[in-house]
């Protein structure tokens, strides 16, 4: 049985070594440019500007819902990812298509956090140890989530009140409705914004580097999948039915 176990080993013939079998590579799901416009627009706010970010920045759904006040860069048109998959920074863009609306989102953020010290409340949760390098920076406006929760749930950390983000699960409901309300007959979920991002970029002429540097892949063999949906089809390859 324990060959049948995560991962399955196969034997070298005439070796008597052993291999790791790889795992299957699937092609992610990617919407066209129209069934992403007919997706958002059937999604209210906040979730879709949330769902923007996700398209327009290649954001994950871990770095949409945890950014804070801080790593949104308007003079330089950039999103700061902090601490994302591998635990590294990195920067992305900020597209001038939501930059209206989510300065009136901090705005709106600026306004609840004010009300929350009023009231004696207004922390945030704070990444791991830093409270006790900084304990003053979670009552701060810049270390605030730009989509918090309604409400407040205790620090583990420190054990009092704090206002987290908006949970991972609903802006994930939130997507799948907007999908269905959008009569888009694909399974889509918040990563599905992430890969029509990269295939777009590809398809409108951007390297394979570059969105291998947006995107925070490690490897940009990861990143190379999206060259085998491109609009010409896999490997960008016409078929001989197609000319001429």
């Amino acid at each position: 049985m324990f060959l049948y176990r995560h991962v399955l080993r196969t034997e070298i013939e005439g070796t008597g070594a052993f291999q790791r079998a790889r795992r299957p590579r699937h092609l992610p799901t990617v919407l066209s440019r129209s069934e992403v416009r007919e997706l958002l627009a059937a999604m209210v706010p906040p979730y879709s500007l949330m769902a923007e970010l996700l398209y327009g920045s290649g954001l994950r759904v871990s770095e949409c819902v945890g950014l804070r006040v801080k790593d949104v860069d308007f003079d330089r048109s950039l999103i700061i990812v902090r601490d994302g998959k591998g635990r590294e920074d990195r920067a992305t863009l900020l597209p001038a298509a939501v930059r209206d609306r989510l300065t009136v989102q901090i705005e709106t953020i600026a306004a609840l956090h004010g009300r929350d010290l009023a009231a004696g409340l207004g922390a945030v949760d704070l990444p791991f140890a830093f409270h006790r390098k900084a304990p003053g920076a979670a009552m701060e406006l810049a270390w605030q989530y730009v989509f918090p929760a309604r409400g407040h749930c205790q620090d583990r950390q420190t054990a009092r009140p704090v206002r987290h983000h908006i949970h991972e699960s609903a802006l994930q409901k939130a997507i799948k409705t907007g999908a269905g309300t959008a009569q888009i007959n694909k399974r889509v979920t918040c990563h599905t914004l992430r890969h029509s991002f990269a295939t777009h970029l590809l398809e409108s002429g951007t390297d394979i580097r570059t969105i291998q540097t947006l995107l925070g892949h490690k490897d940009v063999r990861t990143t190379m999948i999206y060259t085998h949906i491109v609009n010409r089809g896999p490997l960008g390859v016409v078929s001989p039915l197609d000319r001429p």
